[in-house]
């Protein structure tokens, strides 16, 4: 029988694929489970985003019976096997030996005894094995009880499964907030004790970790975990210092800045990553500006803060895109405070502004984790409902060649001359290119003096 055409479905989900793959590998005599995070996440009845199978079967036994199967993780008995848009890792059962960096065993062995397998994972709840065909669970580990118990365990001493990967502090974080768990007192205090190694991981292993904190839900308690767990001070020092840093009680009955941040942590709902971080970060320049005279101030603390952000997120190998959309963010969060101020022109700039759905989300998140008036949150949404696009960002009357027609020589004053046409586009003032020329004339005389005639 060719076992390859099991997988001829096309289009297969990654639950369908990953059945698949057991039923073939049982089929010619092998133990095949799924394994890991998808069987924790279907006993929770949650979805899960991926799929992997444990076997017996050795690598190149599984790239025999799969057609659309390469090896990833030769060294460690891995194999990825898709079909379509499906993909699920297919790893042969082994037994770690002593790590070496904190993040890689000096050897493997391969194994027939799925417990084996087990004993090297990092935590109770995702070290279940499930046998696809009769729906049976192995649990060697008591990984069903603490899912029951909602609990984070490591598996056997806390202290060792930590040491041999540090990045497994995090991950027990990530875990206990995204599933709403506790972390289990005896892996809380491994952690504690052990908090410094977390600086020896890759800025960008821990940047992926605080990535899925941050979105994946319930941030709050993500980062309360992280500071509970004394990684915070290590990996984002700037939200450390916001802990005790008073405000003006007048705008922030809330408390201190840590609290205000929690509370806009707690309102986020599925948001985009920019989003989070801007978030988390949008207040960072507080701790630094901080000052009483009269009353407490926080002078120049978004653009500090701007500084600090890219400081912080260049430090954690974010994109330079994903930089610079949140530094945004943080630059102009205080700007909302003058829109009732704001003459129209400057209005449509700040509402046409890149991302600014984010900016207004920012806004009404920072309202609500304080004073509570949303007035100017409604105020630009009724805006933007009301303004088409072709208002907010209208076709230029004019452009510098036009200029240069009129005797302008090239240079800086340009801008300024645009900007003011516009100024007066955006306003309704002028809606023709001979008014915006008109508008040229009498307001900027060009150098020689001799304006010269151009008509449109």
């Amino acid at each position: 029988m060719a076992y390859s055409t099991i997988m001829a479905m096309q289009g297969t989900s990654a639950d369908e694929l990953a059945r698949n793959i057991a039923t073939a590998l049982t089929a010619r005599g092998y133990r095949a489970y799924l394994v890991g995070g998808c069987v924790r996440d279907l006993l929770l009845g949650r979805t899960p985003k991926d799929y992997d199978v444990a076997t017996d079967a050795r690598p190149e036994q599984v790239l025999a019976l799969f057609s659309q199967a390469r090896q990833v993780g030769a060294h460690f008995g891995v194999v990825l096997v898709t079909e379509g848009d499906a993909q699920v890792e297919v790893a042969t059962f082994r037994s770690d030996h002593a790590y070496y960096d904190g993040r890689h065993p000096s050897s493997v062995q391969f194994e027939t005894d799925p417990r084996l397998d087990v004993l090297r994972r990092d935590f109770t709840i995702n070290a279940l094995l499930l046998d696809p065909a009769t729906g049976q669970i192995l649990d060697f580990v008591g990984g069903k009880a603490d899912l029951d118990n909602r609990l984070v365990r490591a598996i056997g001493d806390a202290e060792v499964r930590f040491r041999e990967d540090h990045l497994r502090m995090l991950r027990a974080v990530r875990f206990a907030a995204t599933l709403g768990f506790q972390i289990a007192p005896d892996t809380m205090a491994a952690i504690r004790r052990l908090h410094l190694h977390i600086l020896d991981v890759s800025a960008e292993r821990i940047r992926d970790e605080l990535v899925r904190i941050l979105t994946e839900g319930n941030a709050r308690r993500g980062i309360e975990l992280l500071d509970e767990s004394l990684l915070l001070p290590d990996i984002l020092p700037e939200v450390a210092a916001m802990k005790g840093v008073a405000q003006p009680p007048r705008f922030h009955p809330e408390g201190d800045v840590w609290m205000h941040t929690l509370m806009m942590l707690e309102g986020l709902h599925s948001p985009s990553l920019e989003l989070a971080l801007s978030v988390l970060l949008h207040d960072v320049g507080k701790p630094p500006t901080f000052r009483v005279e009269e009353r407490i101030r926080f002078d120049g603390h978004a653009e500090v803060g701007a500084r600090m952000a890219r400081e912080i997120l260049t430090r954690l190998r974010f994109s330079k895109e994903q930089i610079q959309r949140v530094e945004a963010l943080v630059a102009g969060h205080l700007r909302f405070k003058d829109v009732d101020r704001m003459k129209e022109s400057t209005l449509k700039r700040f509402l046409r502004q890149p991302y600014f759905a984010n900016h207004l989300e920012l806004h009404r998140l920072d309202c609500l984790a304080s004073h509570g008036n949303l007035e100017r949150y409604y105020f630009l949404k009724a805006k933007l409902d009301q303004l088409p696009v072709e208002e907010l960002k209208p076709p230029r009357l004019i452009t510098g060649d036009d200029l240069i027609l009129m005797g302008y020589q090239p240079g800086p004053p340009f801008r300024v001359i645009l900007e003011a046409v516009e100024d007066a586009q955006l306003e309704g003032r002028i809606h023709t290119p001979r008014e915006a020329l008109e508008l040229v004339r009498s307001l900027f005389q060009p150098p020689d003096g001799r304006p010269r005639p151009v008509c449109k």
